[in-house]
């Protein structure tokens, strides 16, 4: 009886790895979800108005579309926006006027916004960037989040809002690249195209803080 004994608890023993193992399964399946769903998780898209707002000190080519793209220059998911930036850029071959906006809260030092990203930004030919005071552009276009682009035709009217990226700090091919390059090259601007956006919070010192363009419109 004893050996029998001492034989089932044998048995039991390997029990012990197989059950860590399993855990880590699952806890590594659930960090992978919690993962995928925030790399998809899309930020408060703009509303912007239909027609170009008369207000902004942005320059506007005649005879020639606008796109402006409002950036956080701290927002980590927005290295992808600008990557694809310098991808239409390349495929429009300067078929509209663009601008980067860089958020820069009232109150903090000079050159705050001039990250990186900044830099990257500028390099892009064909493209003027600007420091955005205490976000009045992107009041202007109601703009939330960072990533966030708008393009306006010739005669001043909203053609398409939205983001050019995939998914959250993935670079790639995406709806609303294609919309944008419609657009430009093809003058397919009928359908007013309005996609995702994946990017932080534009207007918060810290850029994940997360809080709504409405939360600060005054």
């Amino acid at each position: 009886m004893s050996s029998v004994g001492f034989s089932n608890r044998g048995l039991q023993r390997p029990l012990w790895p197989a059950a860590l193992g399993a855990v880590w399964v699952v806890s590594v399946c659930a960090g992978s979800a919690v993962l995928l769903g925030y790399e998809n998780r899309p930020g408060l898209a703009a509303d912007p108005p239909a027609q170009w707002p008369v207000e902004s000190r942005l320059e506007r080519a005649a005879g020639q579309a606008t796109l402006v793209m409002l950036l956080h220059p701290g927002c980590p998911c927005s290295r992808a926006s600008i990557e694809e930036l310098d991808r239409l850029m390349a495929a429009s071959r300067g078929r509209a006027t663009v601008h980067v906006l860089f958020f820069k809260p009232r109150g903090f030092p000079d050159d705050w916004e001039k990250t990186d990203l900044w830099q990257r930004a500028a390099a892009i030919p064909g493209v003027r960037v600007t420091r955005d005071d205490d976000a009045v552009e992107a009041g202007l276009f109601r703009a939330a989040t960072s990533g966030q682009v708008v393009l306006y035709d010739a005669r001043g009217a909203l053609v398409f809002s939205g983001g050019i990226t995939p998914s959250r700090g993935h670079s790639g091919d995406s709806d609303g690249r294609r919309a944008i390059l419609a657009a430009l090259t093809a003058g397919d601007a009928s359908s007013g195209t309005r996609t995702r956006v994946y990017g932080c919070s534009l207007r918060e010192p810290d850029a994940n803080a997360g809080t709504s363009w409405a939360d600060h419109a005054s």
